[in-house]
């Protein structure tokens, strides 16, 4: 498991392009046969992903948690960005498709990632947080039918935002959160950008209780996007390519402009869950 320490804001403005990417960007996350986990001490988020290819892949707390099972004061949040995979928690095996997702609450002791055709693996991309209560194990579907043990996302939480006129009309699905699945304090969703849109979390804002991580992917590979972070009155950018993902503390504004459209997963864990707590930016004052 890779660390990554806390940053001031008073230094990084001082960064180089190279040390901005060294502190935030997460690059190589979907390694086949294996599983990468990257460990933020802003807020202890955990990001990371797995890609079982012809044997199973556990996951084990490494040394760096001091515990004896990933999930002993962890939650976890999982959306599946590639073939049709299960997860298995404690013995029940849970099929997960392309782009549904899982919660896995505190205290599940054995966990497990499978593909269903190791030629087309699943690609299981995770948040987790620390978490003090147990909330239920549940699969997260965009659509379908409900059943026992999964929650289909509300319409409600399918949110359409933006216009083509402005270059950021866009399609947000909230997978984790208040009033659709429990948790303690992670939250996790999903973000496609429709056709000719280029811009996301524009205008822009930042929330100094909730930090957040960005995952962006469906690009091709001569695609980008110009990640934006940064006080609002001292912004720096960090080029980001196709499934790679970076960091966004609670001080910093965290929005992208892409050479054409793209999808991301974004994670929150801090203070609170109110999805509205933020702290907007005009458009005038930024710098």
């Amino acid at each position: 498991m890779e660390l990554r320490t806390a940053v001031s804001p008073r230094d990084v403005k001082h960064y180089t392009t190279e040390r901005l990417r060294e502190e935030f960007l997460i690059q190589d996350l979907f390694v086949p046969g294996s599983i990468k986990l990257v460990y933020s001490h802003i807020d202890r988020i955990i990001t990371g992903a797995a890609v079982p290819t012809a044997e199973p892949i556990p996951l084990t707390a490494g040394d760096e948690l001091r515990a004896e099972y990933f999930c002993q004061r962890r939650e976890l949040g999982v959306i599946n960005i590639g073939g049709a995979g299960t997860i298995t928690v404690d013995g029940k095996v849970n099929k997960i498709g392309f782009k549904e997702a899982m919660y896995i609450g505190m205290g599940s002791k054995e966990i497990s990632f499978a593909s269903e055709d190791a030629q087309n693996p699943a690609k299981f991309y995770m948040n987790s947080a620390p978490a003090h209560r147990t909330c239920p194990t549940v699969v997260i579907k965009p659509a379908g039918t409900p059943e026992p043990g999964v929650v289909i996302v509300k319409d409600e939480n399918k949110v359409e935002l933006g216009c083509l006129e402005d270059a950021n009309h866009r399609v947000i699905c909230k997978y984790i959160l208040p009033g659709q699945v429990e948790s303690c304090q992670l939250e996790m969703g999903m973000t496609k950008l429709e056709p000719g849109s280029v811009w996301n979390t524009m205008p822009c804002h930042t929330h100094d209780r909730r930090m957040e991580v960005y995952m962006y992917f469906e690009m091709p590979e001569d695609a980008f996007v110009m990640h934006y972070m940064g006080e609002p009155d001292e912004t720096r950018h960090i080029v980001m390519r196709n499934e790679e993902a970076v960091i966004s503390p609670s001080w910093s504004i965290h929005s992208g402009c892409g050479s054409r459209a793209y999808t991301f997963i974004w994670g929150m864990v801090g203070e609170n869950q109110d999805f509205d707590d933020m702290d907007g930016v005009a458009n005038k004052d930024l710098k």
